[in-house]
């Protein structure tokens, strides 16, 4: 048997609160080809030119209110299910993060240093996306074959409609949905719309028609979008919940493009005065919890629907490293099959 272990992917935090530490991070992430998609000289001169100029002191200003004495919520989430998966497959589990530290390299590191030969790789992305699930397993095989190029590896192909993977979200979110309450909101992150034009072979699809998530296609196998519908309509009845009680959105949008409708912010606005009143919200793209579910949804996202009429607002929290989360993912290691030459 050859020596395996197991890596666990995610975006990644800035190494600190401060707005130099900010800056490096930014200029990592949004100079990703496929976060701003835009030819090369033109992202660089709008990152340089305007976005690095202001957004960092934004950004860093946002991260202080999320910021634990351990460190970014991401990276000290992901460190503790790290630990607990481990314990829970008996195998070497490293982590590696697309941007920042401990990058996709030092996992490669780590892995050589282990001595696998072997891995399994599983990218904390639910559904698929260019700009998420995409580049870090991409950055990732990149790393592999100039450090370990005669390492072995697998990835975990997008599970955003794995019955074992709707039943933990269930389960983790129960307490709440055993509580009153009118409506909850499935807010995923956005993406620009032309991403998944771009994902579309047939350039026929994607956008083009009407209920395009709903009529069987093959580029749904790439299709952000039509993977988040999967994966609210199949909770939604794995939960035995009516189809007014369930609503999508998507966040974190910038830019003057066109992104993925509705926007999260606008639909906390709306839906006090539409009577739902007592709001559940669920962040399934993300994994772990981060600034853009605790920035963004549970302090501002909470404000904007509570000053427009809401009386209660609770963010179920992300799969993190509940004990749910570990065992579907140890049971995803265990079911794995490495090749024996």
């Amino acid at each position: 048997m050859p020596k395996r272990a197991v890596v666990l992917l995610n975006l990644g935090s800035p190494r600190s609160t401060s707005v130099g530490d900010v800056r490096v991070y930014l200029r990592e992430f949004l100079g990703d080809e496929r976060v701003i998609d835009y030819p090369a000289a033109f992202r660089f001169a709008l990152l340089e030119g305007i976005i690095l100029r202001t957004r960092p002191r934004k950004t860093a200003e946002a991260y202080r209110t999320v910021w634990t004495p351990e460190g970014a919520p991401l990276l000290v989430t992901t460190e503790r299910l790290r630990a607990k998966l481990e314990a829970a497959c008996g195998l070497p589990v490293v982590t590696g993060m697309r941007y920042g530290e401990p990058s996709c390299a030092q996992a490669v590191e780590r892995l050589v240093e282990l001595g696998a030969e072997e891995v399994f790789v599983l990218p904390q992305y639910p559904h698929y996306a260019m700009s998420s699930y995409e580049t870090v397993v991409v950055k990732f095989q990149e790393e592999l074959l100039r450090r370990a190029p005669g390492m072995r590896w697998q990835v975990l192909q997008p599970y955003f409609d794995d019955p074992a993977y709707i039943a933990a979200l269930v389960e983790s979110a129960r307490p709440w949905l055993d509580k009153p309450f009118d409506k909850v909101l499935f807010s995923y992150h956005g993406v620009p719309e032309r991403h998944l034009r771009k994902g579309d072979a047939s350039k026929a699809h994607c956008t083009k028609i009407p209920n395009c998530c709903e009529v069987a296609n093959p580029s749904h196998a790439n299709c952000y979008r039509h993977q988040c519908v999967r994966t609210t309509e199949l909770f939604r009845q794995a939960a035995g919940l009516r189809k007014d009680q369930v609503e999508l959105a998507f966040q974190s949008r910038f830019g003057p493009e066109q992104w993925l409708t509705p926007y999260t912010d606008k639909r906390l606005e709306a839906l006090p005065g539409e009577g739902a009143r007592r709001l559940l919200v669920m962040c399934p793209a993300f994994t772990a919890d981060c600034l853009e579910t605790i920035e963004e949804i549970s302090e501002e996202g909470r404000e904007e629907f509570m000053e427009a009429g809401g009386e209660s607002f609770e963010q179920i929290p992300c799969l993190n490293d509940q004990p749910v989360h570990v065992r579907y993912l140890a049971e995803r290691v265990a079911r794995w099959q490495p090749s024996h030459r």
